[in-house]
């Protein structure tokens, strides 16, 4: 409990006690005016800030708001009992001070309710490092700002510091934990050449890493700025509520005056007795059950504990109108590459004759030494050895097809199908499922390569649990060819697959997906490349994979996954939905209670003890049903 919550708490006890007091001494008190004074010690104390607030309003016009309504009500109660007690009746100051003071403790209860559900989200801002570790000219390690260090500097990270800039390790080797950036515990093990990301702590060796991006640029900077984003992008229910306060508050407040003036008048009007103390008491009465707080607390709070329980998870999602996008998502859409599969080619397979496996391997990776393609640079892996440029000349790139060169003096050609019918040679086809490199030697066949893209693990229990959420349909789009799709497809569960696309054709395809649904459904694209980013804007929901997928496919993306677990976007919608439940359960709840206590109050059926009851009551049980989004079963 912060020290604001626990001085609050204390003053309402203290105001509780002293109500008791009132209450005991009330009978031993004739003069008005004395026991007006002692219950107004308990009230102020209690309200003092709700009062203050009320003011503060009224002289900047920004009248309508609950602080005015609860100081409108309770001065009318406390107006009432003055009234009653100079007429020689008993005045009853306990229903304003009670109003107060279990005003106070739904207050409490929300800023305890909301300060839990912070907690997920600011768990995230512990990822930011206040320092990195450089060594000086002098040789000595220095702590310098992040922001200070430059792309391409070696960096030291002890045992129990934060990476604080994305980099490759150079030395040493360590376990990290990630559960800040991907909401799982389990520490990874790393060692020279692995990838680290800025936010991770090292938990045993010491380490030495080469920065591969500035501060502002690494994992850390970017979550946090989604992170702080987040709330300024507001759902339409959010928006719905910010809009109703406006204009309801204004209303209740006129209505009131209304029920204070027009019956009195009318029954004057009608020689009747006006009953002006009854009317303005209902009037009162009136206002404190008119008080929205459980509307314009409860669902605001709603959104922000769903966003607080993905964060928790490794899931960030952009803002709270993203999340109630994702629970109408009845379309997903993948790219296959990096989000079904690790988009980490191997050499899975060897057909050789006249070479030698090792020998063909070693050809090709001289010819394909200049490529940084991820084909090229598994075809290097699996050679073993640093291929040499220098023995490699006449290099042209047939686009589509392959690559040609002469290597060591002999004419070399590396590609599909389509470069061996170019080139005239016969070629072998092969069954085994993965990209086929063709190798070609001085015109004659030499054999091919198997190349595969290995389907992650989770990726077949993601379609499954898709289906389980309610997705009406599964699509996977692939650059790769119809054979490769099928296999994945068949394997992950897949209903509908497109292969050989290019960049602008799996746009085409999901403009024309969302020309065809129905426009109360909406459709997602997960992916991970840059080749992804147009796909991922026009989308009504981008779901980037985020640890290792490009910094063009984040910025367009709504839905952050930061530990690319396809898996979690069925845990996301999950969340989604639950926390759109929460919303309307939340709505439909406190108007109905609000409209049959408003009805009831105007009736004069209803006390200042049932306006509370329907005020601080209700807008408790909406808070507690909110805090519900923090926790999603199964996730």
């Amino acid at each position: 409990m912060k020290k604001k919550e626990k001085k609050l708490l204390i003053r309402i006890i203290t105001a509780a006690v002293l109500t008791v007091i009132c209450i005991f001494c009330d009978r031993y008190i004739t003069l008005w005016y004395l026991k007006l004074l002692l219950y107004m010690i308990p009230y102020l104390l209690a309200g003092y800030d709700v009062l203050k607030k009320a003011f503060h309003g009224i002289r900047n016009r920004q009248v309508f708001d609950e602080n005015f309504l609860m100081t409108v009500a309770t001065f009318g109660a406390i107006f009432t009992g003055i009234t009653n007690a100079v007429r020689g009746g008993d005045g009853d100051y306990l229903e304003a001070v009670a109003v107060m003071v279990l005003y106070q403790t739904g207050e409490l209860f929300q800023s305890i309710a909301v300060g839990r559900s912070r907690k997920n989200i600011s768990s995230l801002m512990d990822i930011r490092p206040d320092y990195a570790n450089i060594t000086d000219a002098d040789g000595k390690l220095v702590r310098v700002d992040p922001d200070e260090v430059e792309t391409g500097s070696i960096i030291t990270v002890n045992p129990g510091e934060k990476v604080p800039i994305d980099g490759i390790i150079k030395e040493g080797t360590s376990a990290l934990n990630m559960s800040a950036l991907t909401g799982e515990s389990i520490p990874i093990d790393v060692g020279a050449g692995s990838q680290v990301l800025s936010g991770s702590i090292n938990l045993s060796g010491v380490l030495k890493v080469e920065t591969t991006a500035d501060f502002e640029c690494s994992t850390a900077s970017k979550i946090l700025e989604l992170v702080e984003n987040a709330a300024s992008r507001k759902s339409r229910s959010e928006n719905f509520i910010s809009k109703f306060s406006r204009y309801y508050t204004p209303a209740v407040c006129f209505s009131a005056l209304a029920l204070a003036l027009l019956p009195p008048l009318f029954l004057l009007a009608a020689g009747g007795d006006p009953m002006v103390f009854d009317w303005i008491y209902r009037a009162c009465t009136f206002l404190v059950i008119s008080c929205p707080c459980a509307v314009v607390i409860s669902i605001p709070l709603s959104f922000f504990a769903g966003l607080g329980g993905a964060g928790s998870r490794g899931i960030l999602i952009k803002g709270s109108n993203y999340l109630e996008t994702l629970s109408k998502v009845k379309y997903v859409v993948f790219d296959k590459t990096g989000t079904l599969t690790h988009g980490s080619f191997e050499v899975t397979a060897l057909h050789h004759s006249p070479l030698s496996a090792k020998e063909l391997l070693r050809i090709t990776a001289h010819l394909e030494a200049h490529s940084s393609h991820p084909i090229a640079l598994s075809i290097k892996k699996a050679c073993g050895m640093q291929p040499d440029p220098g023995l490699v000349t006449d290099i042209r790139e047939i686009s589509g097809k392959g690559i040609t060169g002469i290597v060591e003096g002999k004419k070399v050609a590396a590609g599909n199908a389509a470069l061996m019918q170019e080139l005239g040679v016969d070629y072998i086809d092969c069954h085994h499922t993965g990209t086929i490199i063709h190798v070609a030697l001085d015109g004659s066949y030499a054999g091919h390569i198997v190349i595969s893209d290995t389907i992650k693990h989770g990726s077949k229990a993601a379609v499954s649990e898709l289906k389980k959420a309610g997705i009406k349909k599964t699509i996977m789009l692939t650059g790769d060819s119809e054979k490769v799709a099928s296999a994945v497809a068949k394997e992950v569960g897949i209903d509908e697959y497109h292969a050989g696309l290019l960049p602008d054709e799996k746009v085409n395809l999901v403009e024309e997906i969302l020309r065809s649904k129905t426009p109360k459904e909406r459709l997602a694209f997960a992916g991970d490349g840059i080749n992804d980013a147009p796909v991922l804007s026009i989308s009504d929901i981008g779901i980037a994979m985020g640890a290792l997928g490009s910094d063009a496919a984040i910025e367009a993306a709504d839905v952050v996954l930061m530990d690319d677990d396809p898996q979690k976007i069925a845990k996301a919608i999950r969340i989604s939905k639950k926390c759109l439940r929460i919303v309307h359960e939340n709505l439909i709840f406190s108007i109905s209670v609000k409209v049959l206590c408003l009805i009831l109050g105007a009736a004069g059926l209803a006390n200042m003890w049932i306006a509370i009851l329907a005020d601080v009551g209700v807008m408790i049980l909406a808070v507690l049903n909110a805090i519900r989004a923090l926790f999603v079963k199964g996730v």
